[in-house]
């Protein structure tokens, strides 16, 4: 993991100084951070937590669709939820993002979790918020498939 993150700063600051030479503008700057990022997402990902599977794809037109079954439940079955239209967000520079999907009045976050304070962390998070912007679920999530 240590190789991973050094080589990713090392890209990162090669790539940073190339783009100071060539553009003063940090609007082409924060583009080509968010293309870095869209590199590393897959196009699909099963992740697994306490109580829910969930299946994120990126659509045709580069929305994600977000799938849900309970733990215990085959992936071929009827999912439980189904939310399109869902965004890539990059968080900061490292390469951690989120997934964020609304669906009534409810805000669904799946957090990719590259660069954390631990060794131990959960390489994915899902973070649930009511319409009031309170946090209702928060489970740490396990890749099944990549």
């Amino acid at each position: 993991m240590i190789k991973y993150f050094l080589l990713g700063t090392f890209t990162l600051a090669q790539l940073s100084f190339a783009y100071a030479k060539e553009t003063p503008n940090d609007l082409k700057i924060n583009t080509s951070i968010t293309n870095l990022v869209n590199q590393q997402v897959p196009k699909t990902v099963i992740i697994k937590t306490k109580k829910f599977k969930i299946r994120i794809d990126k659509q045709p037109n580069g929305k994600y669709l977000y799938q849900s079954w309970n733990a215990n439940t085959k992936i071929t079955a009827k999912p439980s939820m189904i939310i399109s239209d869902g965004e890539l967000i990059p968080d900061g520079t490292g390469g951690n993002y989120y997934f964020n999907f609304n669906n009534e009045g409810h805000n669904y976050q799946i957090w990719r979790n590259y660069l954390t304070n631990s060794a131990k962390k959960a390489p994915y998070t899902l973070v649930v918020y009511d319409g009031n912007d309170r946090e209702i679920v928060r489970q740490d999530g396990l890749v099944v498939k990549n």
